[in-house]
Parts: structure tokens; C-alpha cells; sequence
């Protein structure tokens, strides 16, 4: 199906009555050891987007050669880790002893649950030679009734994600329904989640099903319901109709939501949780080495000298 065919979609460039955009969310940037990031959620002004309550642009960084990403092993619960990238790779290792290379298109579903370790480094070969990183890793709440499921991982080619591809635009389905496809990512709550390469002038309507949405400009400018929105941007939409996006110039966009969440969360570190007093337990957990380790690391992220939880 393509979206031409959605009787919704208005794209024509005009002022909306009613502003389609609630809100507009300015990521924080954060230096993490020699490699920038973006933390559009969780905002002082919104916690969550559907079942979203962590998303950071990572990139886009070079390396040189010998240089790279070293994420130390590190724990989380309560909470699934979803790495989607642009460009470059990592190389996953975790706590249930998998050993999985992410590169652009794939994705990485990591469900933490009751409690997984896992980290995250550039693999030997662009370490050796020097490499290049841009991606998205986000964080989906899981429902209180699955808080505390085995942990679990999940990978999923770039081949096996549904690829639409209509009138100056490249769609990547990574989770949920969009135009008639369905992804094979399995969610524990009403969940979507699309990248969209779009040239100078496609456009794209966003399904008004989901609850909650939010579009995310990892690159270029776009416009909606009449105002522009540049790069490193997260628009949150209101309630209703199909929104038309439409790019400004050559851009990267995620498309985000689905359900609201059943109840606020705690978050404090890489734990998340409806209970304070679980993530009191998780930290506790992690200083007296209760976690389960990472066959084949030997280091291990301490805990960070932060107030909370």
C-alpha cells in the first residue's frame, strides 16, 4: 500500500487551524568520551511518547584508526533497548551470552525485564581501520504486568524490516503498522516506530490511530501543518487527524509512538521502573555484583555518582 493511496493525506504546504504540533522537544547534548549525543527523551517537559521514555541520537562522530566506542557492561531492568543505526556498527555482548553486530537498517530489541547486562563497543575491524557512527538507541517501557519477564534479546536484519518506497521517500518499518505492513518485531504494548529517508519536497502522512506520536529529525529541516523544524528537533504531536510531514530538504526522520503508557515511570540511570523501591533494589543489586556478567568482559560500568532515585 502507499501512502499516495490514504485518504487523510492533505500535501499541499498550508497553515493548519489547529497547530498539529502539542509540543517541541530540544535534545540535551551530552559528551560521552570522545562521541556526542542527543537526549530528546526523557525531557523535563515530557517523560514518555507512547511506550518511548529514552531516545539518543548518537553521532554523527568519526573515528580514527584504533579509536572506537566502549560502552562498558552495564545493567538495566524494567525497560527494552532498541539500537537502530544509520551508519557505522557496534557489537552487542550480553548477560544470556550473545554476541550479535548491528550495522544501518538492523535492529537490536534488548528486553532488560528483571535484570540484563550487556555492552556495547565498535567491532575490531572498523577499531582497526577507523569508522564512522550515527544512530538512535531508544528505550521502550514495558507494561507493569511484564516489568519483571526474562530478560531477552532479539535481532533482526535489515532484510527481514519492511521497506516502503514511494515518491521521494524511503520507509523503514521497525516496529507496529504503517501503509498496510506490518513489522516482525514483537512489542508488549501498542508500539510505532519508522525511519524515513525523505528528499527535498516528499512528504508523508502520519497515521492519527496511534494515541501518541512524535516525529524526530535526526537530519535536515521538515515541515508540518505549516512550520518548519530543523535537524535535532522531536515534534510531539497532538491527538487526531493524519499529519502530513513534508522535508524542506534531504532528510532523516523517525516516526515514534503508540499507546500511552499504563502509569508514569521512575527512571534513574539504565533503570526503569513503575517502583521507586525496585530501582532502590536494582542499584543495590549492581553494588554487591548480584547481576549476572558478560561471559568473555572483564570491566563493568560503576555506579554513577547521581541524585535519585
Amino acid at each position: 500500500m502507499s501512502w499516495q493511496d490514504c485518504p487523510q493525506a492533505d500535501f499541499r504546504s498550508k497553515p493548519d487551524p489547529i497547530d498539529p504540533v502539542k509540543l517541541v522537544l530540544t535534545p540535551r547534548k551530552r559528551d560521552l568520551g570522545g562521541f556526542e549525543v542527543r537526549r530528546a527523551l526523557p525531557s523535563r517537559e515530557k517523560q514518555m511518547v507512547g511506550p518511548f521514555i529514552f531516545l539518543d541520537q548518537a553521532g554523527p562522530s568519526a573515528f580514527a584508526a584504533g579509536q572506537g566506542i566502549d560502552v562498558r557492561p552495564h545493567p538495566h531492568i524494567g525497560l527494552a533497548t532498541v539500537t537502530y543505526l544509520f551508519e557505522g556498527a557496534l557489537l552487542h555482548r550480553d548477560s544470556l551470552g550473545n554476541v550479535q553486530t548491528i550495522r544501518p537498517g538492523d535492529l537490536n530489541w534488548m528486553t532488560a525485564g528483571q535484570g540484563i547486562v550487556h555492552s556495547e563497543r565498535t567491532p575490531p575491524p572498523e577499531r582497526e581501520t577507523g569508522s564512522r557512527l550515527f544512530g538512535i538507541q531508544a528505550w521502550v517501557a514495558l507494561p507493569k504486568q511484564h516489568e519483571e519477564t526474562a530478560p531477552a534479546f532479539v535481532h533482526h536484519p535489515e532484510a527481514e524490516l519492511p521497506l516502503i518506497e514511494d515518491f521521494g521517500v524511503r520507509l523503514r518499518l521497525i516496529a507496529g503498522t504503517l501503509f498496510g505492513e506490518t513489522s516482525p518485531v514483537e512489542t508488549l504494548w501498542e508500539t510505532i516506530y519508522a525511519d524515513a529517508e525523505v528528499r527535498t519536497g516528499g512528504a508523508i502522512p502520519f497515521d492519527g490511530a496511534h494515541e501518541e506520536r512524535a516525529v524526530y529529525i535526526a537530519r535536515g529541516e521538515i515541515e508540518i501543518g505549516g512550520k518548519p523544524y530543523g535537524e535535532g528537533t522531536m515534534a510531539v504531536l497532538r491527538r487526531g487527524n493524519t499529519v502530513t510531514v513534508r522535508a524542506l530538504r534531504q532528510s532523516r526522520i523517525l516516526f515514534l509512538g503508540g499507546a500511552a503508557m499504563d502509569g508514569p515511570r521512575h527512571i534513574w540511570w539504565n533503570f526503569v521502573s513503575s517502583s521507586k523501591e525496585r530501582i532502590l533494589q536494582a542499584k543495590d543489586d549492581w553494588q554487591a555484583g548480584r547481576f549476572p556478567s558478560v561471559p568473555d568482559e572483564e570491566e563493568f560500568a560503576p555506579l554513577p555518582d547521581i541524585e535519585g532515585p
